[in-house]
């Protein structure tokens, strides 16, 4: 896939999260990335969408999950878990997988998309630092391709987003919370480029 910028051909820039169950994080960070970028999203300018590697298909958000992302003003309504597939790696612009270990089973499957894919905090400080750098991209595309080249600046973080399923409410919030923080990062330099 040419890292071209995919609106330039009438295509939406895709974002795709992935998570393991695609129960709780990667739909969590789908719907807050749809609800912070809703006119980019109503306009066809971006596609969300959120998949799992090995996922419960058809399963709605966790309880715990969706009760987060109320808290944060998102919706879980009609949420229905499905699996990675090829074709939605490959039409993704940003591929943001909630861990090392998940990045690595997409990249298994989809070497090609090495340059795209990163962790979900890993491209949030390395947004983080080209903000603080005054680095703006024009397109969902010139900020991926800026970010690959920009990998040290989220070597130094913990790049795992721990999986919530099962454990308290209390740990369920502080994913969310984590989650939040590290989407407000990604939103901030997509609403600074020109297309978003």
């Amino acid at each position: 896939m040419s890292m071209s910028d995919p609106s330039e051909q009438g295509v939406p820039a895709g974002i795709l999260t992935v998570c393991i169950g695609n129960m709780c994080r990667s739909p969590l960070a789908e719907r807050l990335l749809r609800l912070h970028l809703a006119d980019a999203v109503a306009t066809g300018v971006v596609r969300v969408d959120s998949a799992g590697v090995r996922p419960v298909v058809g399963h709605a958000m966790e309880e715990n999950a969706a009760a987060e992302l109320v808290r944060l003003g998102g919706d879980p309504t009609g949420f229905a878990a499905r699996r990675v597939e090829p074709d939605l790696v490959l039409e993704a612009t940003l591929v943001l997988a909630m861990t090392r270990e998940i990045r690595a089973d997409v990249l298994r499957e989809q070497p090609r998309a090495m340059r795209r894919t990163f962790t979900l905090p890993e491209f949030a400080e390395i947004c983080r630092g080209l903000a603080r750098e005054g680095v703006v991209a024009s397109s969902v595309a010139e900020l991926v391709a800026t970010a690959a080249r920009r990998r040290a600046l989220a070597a130094e973080i913990d790049q795992d987003i721990p999986d919530p399923i099962g454990r308290p409410a209390a740990v369920h919030r502080e994913v969310a919370d984590r989650i939040a923080a590290d989407i407000d990062a990604v939103v901030a330099a997509l609403h600074a480029s020109t297309q978003v």
